[in-house]
């Protein structure tokens, strides 16, 4: 880490990074028009309220520019990837043509996260307002909603901009640092509020300490566990033709045991977020109705029901994006293109069936990792009757230690790409 700030280039990427950082963080402060002050104490204790902060870096505490977040458009992500799957058959042609089609895709998608954006920030601003004990919009009519609408959807798409902005010319992937950030930002708060309930205003101070270290204990196992489990690997043996390399020589495919990595835990909670926030809509008029009740326990996270769900969708969406990770038929026909193959393994239809089925067996373990350290915190909340957000602390640990993960690996690679043209510079010049 040290060594890359002595790079120029990669200190920039840094600096870049951070300055897009700081200006996000500076619209998650920064309360919409129309907003009562008072109601916002309601609208961040509520369920749907602790995971949009999840994805805004508590921006809908302050119903600040960026109270929604990327929310929107990770769930339109979400939606076009699934349209790829033979669904919309000139998404699946787009998806064919390289960065043309790319470029395609994208467009498709910020269109329909500007529809999204919009439904959803006038769902949870209707809704909050009428489960508030006081009114949140200080004029509630159409219009007021309507405009608070336009400025929620003008915050999201400027914090997807912004994240573009770090993919393109900054450290790690944009949307996931948005998200990284946010929840960095949060946990000094929380912390303390864990602290101040269970020692400061506590009557058993030293029962309130054992808590507390007894927490950053089981934190620190969780840290180096799924830090562990997400730097394993499964080595492929490769052989390769005397044609291709000169001599047969042997080696490894390096290949993730989470091959999906953080993005289903995104996926599965961006797509928690999105029903309730239209449900929201119709709180006044069905909130006291059995199927309505039911409906919003099964997409609250921070229920029981509702982490079951949850957790499917994490499931499901890790065997999904396993194979949008490592397209099967893609990796049988570059390594019979680069005069590769698996040992023991025919090149061609079977290497794509093999490496099919160890997609599944290790999207089998991936699943369970990532369910049951999103689960474990919902179960024990309700077990031990602990603070309701804590249900969160799985999801938020996930997305931390998967992005940083990665933005080690970005600086590795950086460093190394640097090395390697530090030395043939030396050579042309000693020739």
């Amino acid at each position: 880490m040290f060594q890359s700030l002595k790079e120029k280039d990669i200190r920039n990427k840094l600096f870049f990074t951070l300055a897009i950082l700081i200006v996000y963080r500076i619209g998650a402060q920064i309360t919409i028009p129309g907003i009562n002050p008072l109601a916002l104490q309601d609208v961040a204790s509520s369920g749907l309220g602790s995971i949009l902060n999840m994805f805004s870096g508590g921006g809908l505490t302050n119903y600040s520019l960026f109270a929604m977040g990327v929310s929107p458009y990770v769930t339109a992500q979400i939606v076009v990837q699934l349209l790829q799957m033979d669904i919309v058959p000139r998404f699946v042609e787009w998806s064919k043509q390289g960065e043309v089609g790319r470029r395609k895709l994208n467009q498709v998608t910020r269109y329909l996260t500007i529809f999204l954006a919009f439904v959803q920030s006038i769902g949870i601003t209707a809704g909050f307002n009428q489960l508030s004990q006081v009114n949140l919009v200080s004029t509630p009519n159409t219009q007021t909603y309507v405009l608070i609408g336009f400025i929620l959807t003008a915050g999201t798409m400027f914090a997807v901009w912004l994240g573009d902005m770090i993919t393109s010319h900054g450290l790690g992937q944009g949307v996931s640092m948005l998200i990284f950030a946010g929840i960095i930002a949060r946990m000094p708060a929380s912390v303390y509020k864990l602290f101040r309930e269970h020692v400061i205003v506590s009557a058993d101070q030293a029962r309130g300490w054992a808590f507390m270290i007894g927490i950053l204990i089981l934190f620190l196992v969780v840290v180096g566990f799924i830090t562990w489990f997400n730097q394993a690997i499964r080595k492929i043996p490769m052989q390769y033709t005397r044609q291709s390399k000169g001599s047969g020589s042997t080696s490894y495919l390096p290949l993730k045991v989470n091959v999906a990595g953080v993005i289903p835990v995104i996926f599965a909670s961006s797509l928690m977020v999105t029903p309730q926030t239209i449900l929201q809509l119709f709180a006044t008029k069905f909130g006291d109705t059995a199927w309505y009740t039911t409906v919003m326990e099964y997409l609250n996270m921070q229920t029981v029901q509702g982490g079951i769900v949850y957790t499917l969708l994490i499931v499901l969406f890790t065997f999904f994006y396993a194979f949008v990770q490592v397209n099967p038929e893609k990796v049988a026909e570059n390594l019979q293109k680069q005069g590769s193959y698996i040992v023991g393994v025919r090149p061609g239809k079977a290497t794509e069936k093999w490496i099919s089925a160890l997609l599944l067996r290790l999207s089998v373990v991936g699943a369970f990792f990532l369910g049951f350290v999103a689960l474990t915190p919902v179960l024990a909340t309700h077990a031990f009757g602990l603070d309701g957000q804590l249900a969160m602390s799985g999801t938020s640990i996930l997305i931390v230690i998967g992005v940083a993960i990665d933005l080690i690996r970005q600086l590795e690679g950086l460093l190394m790409k640097r090395q390697y043209v530090g030395f043939i510079q030396e050579g042309v010049k000693a020739k």
